[in-house]
């Protein structure tokens, strides 16, 4: 897991000033995104609009699917459109943890411990192949993506804010990999599979529209500060008692599920309702409906619940446990 060039800072594109606050930023900053993001993976508007959300909600996220499906594209795209330092790593299996987060080196001439940052200081840290990794080096991540620090030789380091975790695998591919450990599924926001693209955006991506020569000209529509800002007016969106009520139904209907033996954790819940919130605001709401938690829960839940299955399998669990959980009314 290696990185496989330096951090690079892209600056903002001139454009007009943002000048809303709140959930009104938000939505402003959500549109951007996928305006930018529709124009690099052409004829996959939902997973975009799915992989804003995960931005939206503060969280981080999985990209999960066969090889060529556009997944580091999307990722990379994200970060160009976000602006700040990003840092791409790829999974290796022999790579050491202190090569992710950074090691202190002696300095002879002062006497001093001098740290040097790893790959993981960025806004935006793309890992590719992320089970390719060992256990050990994955590890690196889990105090990263949950607090957004670091802790080196007994000293602890803050991360960059906001930052972003864009992890990619292949699901069939099992050769030399190593499956993530429940923490390490538990801390993703949202897993997205991208699917082959229609007949015609695979067209337009054969005659040179979209893809990586789009990329190449994408420009930043937000700066780290601005998308901070963006964040927290996502929490501000409303919930309603019902609506974290039907969390905490949908929650305990998959702990009680048969066939899952491990169900929605606790931070599972509380990762689906700031991901029901970005989804809110990218709908133009600044409240969270029933039907918001509904449409994010297989992308929300699907990498979490553990059943001896694949993802489809756990996928098609969370449809059933929503099929049986009532929908609160008015």
């Amino acid at each position: 897991m290696a990185p496989t060039s330096p951090a690079v800072t892209v600056p903002l594109a001139s454009r007009p000033p943002l000048a809303a606050s709140g959930p009104e930023l938000a939505a402003q900053v959500g549109r951007a995104l996928v305006t930018n993001l529709e124009g690099v993976l052409r004829g996959k508007s939902a997973a975009v609009r799915l992989a804003v959300a995960a931005v939206l909600s503060g969280g981080h996220l999985l990209l999960e699917d066969v090889p060529g499906q556009g997944k580091t594209l999307l990722a990379k795209a994200i970060a160009r459109s976000i602006g700040g330092a990003f840092h791409r790593v790829q999974g290796t299996a022999d790579v050491l943890p202190s090569e992710l987060t950074g090691v202190s080196v002696y300095q002879p001439a002062t006497g001093d411990w001098d740290f040097r940052p790893g790959p993981l200081f960025a806004n935006v840290v793309l890992v590719d192949e992320l089970n390719r990794a060992t256990p050990r080096a994955q590890s690196a991540l889990l105090e990263a993506m949950e607090e957004r620090q670091i802790t080196v030789d007994g000293r602890t380091y803050r991360l960059p804010d906001p930052y972003l975790v864009i992890a990619t695998q292949n699901p069939l591919d099992h050769a030399g990999t190593f499956p993530l450990v429940e923490g390490q599924r538990d801390r993703f926001t949202l897993v997205l599979e991208l699917g082959h693209p229609g007949p015609e955006a695979e067209r337009e991506l054969l005659l040179g529209v979209g893809g990586m020569g789009e990329l190449a000209r994408l420009e930043p529509v937000v700066d780290p500060a601005t998308l901070a800002a963006a964040i927290a007016g996502v929490r501000e969106v409303h919930v309603s008692v019902a609506v974290a009520d039907h969390i905490v139904a949908i929650g305990a209907a998959t702990r009680a599920h048969p066939l899952v033996t491990l169900g929605q954790s606790p931070r599972a819940s509380l990762s689906l309702l700031h991901a029901a919130q970005a989804w809110a605001v990218l709908k133009g709401r600044s409240f969270v409906t029933p039907d918001d938690v509904r449409e994010l829960a297989p992308a929300a839940l699907s990498h979490r619940l553990r059943t001896g299955g694949d993802l489809a399998t756990t996928t098609s669990i969370v449809h059933e446990v929503l099929a049986r959980v009532p929908v609160p009314q008015g």
